[in-house]
């Protein structure tokens, strides 16, 4: 099992990489989950440092003054990082009315991939591979790229894919650029086909 040192420095390559945009698609997913698991690990070794009343000092713990946060607030930043999992019966009864709700279905694959099979009934194409900065560009940016107005980051999103893995990738991404109410499909497109969800072309 990797050290926490070295997924620290795959982290920091991935993120150099990605601005760089020297990297094939197919490796983006997986280093934007690492550098995103990273971050969130980090958060959480000190948050729970500072429960037991300890902090780093030379790399070194040591015992630190009476801890200010409670645990109650440490749960809740925990449930802040997490996304909200839907599943197929709740994405149905989403799309039978989709003028009654607010969340927007975000499908993470490539154009390419709508074409050929089509998407969920409403959903949006936000893909994760070819556009991963389509969260931190501006709103001007978006909609020139993507031809509507980006989702309002209180609006509550749900995201999937073909199988789960680019939605939680984007899933990730759209937290880290203030999105607050995120959600995902893990069965995504497989599980949706599988169990005879409709299907827009």
């Amino acid at each position: 099992m990797a050290s926490r040192r070295s997924i620290a420095r795959l982290a920091e390559r991935a993120g150099a990489c990605l601005q760089r945009r020297a990297i094939t698609t197919a490796q983006q997913p997986s280093l934007i989950i690492a550098a995103a698991a990273v971050r969130r690990h980090a958060s959480m070794t000190a948050t729970r440092a500072s429960l037991l009343g300890f902090s780093s000092v030379g790399g070194r713990r040591v015992s630190a003054a009476a801890p200010t946060t409670t645990k109650r607030a440490y749960s809740q930043q925990v449930a802040e990082g997490q996304s909200k999992i839907w599943d197929f019966e709740q994405i149905q009864k989403l799309i039978k009315d989709p003028k009654s709700s607010s969340v927007i279905i975000v499908d993470t694959r490539e154009p390419g991939e709508l074409k050929e099979t089509g998407r969920i009934p409403g959903a949006v194409n936000i893909s994760v591979k070819s556009a991963p900065d389509s969260y931190h560009i501006s709103d001007e940016e978006f909609e020139d790229a993507f031809g509507y107005p980006r989702p309002a980051k209180d609006a509550e999103v749900v995201f999937y894919c073909k199988a789960g893995v680019r939605s939680r990738a984007a899933a990730s991404l759209a937290r880290d650029a203030g999105y607050t109410n995120v959600g995902e499909y893990p069965g995504s497109w497989l599980d949706w086909v599988e169990r005879g969800g409709k299907v827009e072309r």
